[in-house]
């Protein structure tokens, strides 16, 4: 089962190879890992999506929090939460193709943020389903480069990652 561990830990030089050094040494894999600094700037947040038994990401999670620098740690998946990843991708987009590209875009809510006489870049926002969907509807020919950040998520409502 896909988990989504959302992480707050201390912002100091090393935190994020030692937390990804714990799932390296215990053969876990990150399909995505995002990090960026809080509205508290000693702290980040860090999103980790993997895989694995109920069994298996409690244990990661109980290895997670015995990192010094990890100071609170949510598996999201675990109750209601929103979800979202940023995915640009460049286009062949010559003849109809141009027209199809933004007919898609529009379709699943993305912008046209870069056009040149041969491409177009597509900049969306949504669930790593969603994405794939975009790109799914697509001919592979059609595809340049691709690049997405990973998942980032919050809990909905009262759910809260707190010191």
């Amino acid at each position: 089962m896909r988990h989504i561990i959302s992480i707050m830990l201390e912002n100091e030089a090393g935190a994020l190879s030692r937390v990804a050094g714990l799932f390296s040494a215990r053969g876990y894999n990150i399909e995505s890992l995002t990090v960026a600094p809080t509205e508290d700037s000693t702290m980040s947040r860090m999103t980790i999506v993997t895989r694995g038994s109920d069994a298996v990401i409690e244990q990661i999670c109980k290895q997670l929090n015995k990192l010094i620098e990890v100071v609170a740690l949510q598996d999201l998946s675990g109750g209601e939460h929103i979800e979202r990843e940023l995915m640009l991708v460049k286009m062949h987009a010559e003849g109809e193709a141009r027209e199809e590209i933004k007919r898609m875009a529009d379709i699943f809510n993305g912008r046209i943020i870069d056009v040149s006489d041969r491409t177009y870049t597509v900049e969306l926002t949504g669930t790593s389903a969603q994405l794939d969907s975009f790109l799914q509807a697509f001919d592979r020919h059609l595809i340049v480069e691709t690049v997405r950040t990973g998942a980032s998520g919050i809990g909905c409502g009262q759910r809260i990652l707190k010191l």
